[in-house]
């Protein structure tokens, strides 16, 4: 069962999901989209991870914004379709780093395996703006660039916030022996 960080609702089997799991289901049961959950993104969370809390913050604002919500749950899952492990990944010369690059390469990814609009294609490529220099054509791609920021800031303060809690557990026994 998955679960955007932060919420409380099974995407697959809660009521207040149900839409956005009819906009992704087919990308969640892909076995391409499920090959990110051996990549580790940002801190202890997987690629996978990363893109359904994307995916789901991002179409809430655009839902709430009156945006296209099925647009945005899409291309934030695939924002990330890159495939390697950018830690371990060595630049061929006269490449750009991951963070410039990973955008091109998450979009020929996702064109391969899926039919995008050239709105989503537009969310994907630009989702590092202003990186990616080209300013974003739509609304729901200036969403996608806040949701992606908001999304690994959550990422790490929940990293963060484990390890401070093992560490006061850890002190807490050693105190106590």
């Amino acid at each position: 069962m998955s679960r955007a960080m932060g919420s409380k609702y099974c995407v697959e089997s809660s009521k207040e999901a149900e839409e956005f799991y009819g906009f992704v289901h087919d990308l969640l049961d892909s076995e391409i989209v499920n090959e990110m959950r051996n990549y580790r993104h940002h801190y202890d969370t997987s690629c996978f991870q990363h893109c359904l809390n994307v995916s789901y913050y991002n179409y809430l604002v655009c839902r709430k914004l009156g945006l296209d919500a099925r647009k945005a749950a899409r291309a934030g899952m695939l924002h990330d379709l890159f495939l390697y492990d950018w830690r371990e990944r060595k630049r061929q010369h006269g490449e750009l780093p991951h963070g410039f690059r990973h955008p091109y390469v998450a979009l020929d990814n996702a064109k391969n395996y899926f039919e995008l609009s050239e709105r989503e294609e537009d969310m994907i490529v630009k989702h590092m703006w202003p990186l990616t220099l080209k300013i974003p054509k739509y609304a729901e791609s200036y969403v996608i660039v806040m949701i992606d920021k908001y999304a690994a800031v959550l990422e790490m303060s929940v990293y963060y916030s484990n390890r401070f809690r093992a560490f006061i557990h850890g002190h807490i026994q050693h105190q106590g022996t």
